[in-house]
Parts: structure tokens; C-alpha cells; sequence
């Protein structure tokens, strides 16, 4: 089973930026934990980040015929990009989406997810914990369609 990783905007500032919102864990301590427990869920990920919303859709686009779901966390582009919603949609794999932060316990701007309905479901709040359980998710979905 191959997951696609995806970390949105910013996300590469893990550990740096607003630790008392994100923690101090950074992107590569969140994906040394993915990896290993994608080891023991029988996984293989692949890691993607950018800050730039075309490379997003490239990555996602990409993704057809060679991964069997995607673990995203758009970031910012969560609230704001119909097009990677969109690329979600036309690569019509499974998707969970997650966030470090509870987003409906912030901004008003940031309770609105375009990729939420394109969405297996979503995780979010719990810290770089949210990683880990959308990927058991997005890993029990995958098992149990095989």
C-alpha cells in the first residue's frame, strides 16, 4: 500500500514557526514518525512539501496509477484553493486531510475546508498526533478495500 504525504505551505517552518500553535516537533521529526509507523501498517509513503499551490496539483496529479491514497495537510491552501480540492477530486483516490491545530477553534476564515467534502474525513487538533491517526485511518480504509 503507497501513501502520498503532503504538507502544504509553511509547513516546512515546523519547529520555528509559532511553536505554542504548532509545536516543536519539525517536518522531518513528523515524517520520522510517519515512517515508522507506515512500517508497521505494512505502507510505503512517499513525502511531499511545498509552499507553492501548483506544485501541489503536480503532486497530486502525479499520484495517478502509483499511490494508493494521500494523507494531506493543506495548510493555509486548506481555506483558500479550489484547485488542489479540485485535483483531489479528478485523482479520485482516498484522501484524509489533517491539521497540527484545531482549525474550527481558530479564525473564522480557518473552519471553512475545500477539501473536507472531497474528503474521507479529516483530523485535527492534535498536534503531530493528527498525522499519525490519519494515516491509521487512511491505512484501515485502504486494508479493508483490498
Amino acid at each position: 500500500m503507497k501513501i502520498l504525504v503532503i504538507h502544504g505551505p509553511n509547513l516546512n517552518l515546523l519547529g520555528v514557526r509559532e511553536p505554542e500553535v504548532y509545536g516543536k516537533m519539525t517536518l522531518a521529526d513528523i515524517n520520522a514518525a510517519l515512517g515508522s509507523l507506515g512500517q508497521q501498517l505494512g505502507c510505503t509513503l512517499e513525502y511531499f512539501q511545498s509552499n507553492s499551490e501548483g506544485a501541489i496539483v503536480d503532486a497530486i496529479q502525479s499520484s495517478l496509477n502509483s499511490i494508493n491514497g494521500i494523507l494531506i495537510n493543506p495548510a493555509a491552501y486548506t481555506h483558500t484553493s479550489v484547485a488542489i480540492r479540485d485535483a483531489l477530486a479528478a485523482v479520485a483516490l482516498p484522501v484524509v486531510e489533517v491539521h497540527l491545530s484545531n482549525i474550527h477553534k481558530r479564525e473564522e476564515f480557518r473552519a471553512k475546508s475545500h477539501v473536507a467534502p472531497v474528503a474521507l474525513g479529516q483530523i485535527s487538533g492534535f498536534g503531530p498526533e493528527s498525522y499519525l491517526l490519519g494515516l491509521r485511518a487512511l491505512a484501515t480504509h485502504l486494508g479493508s478495500k483490498s
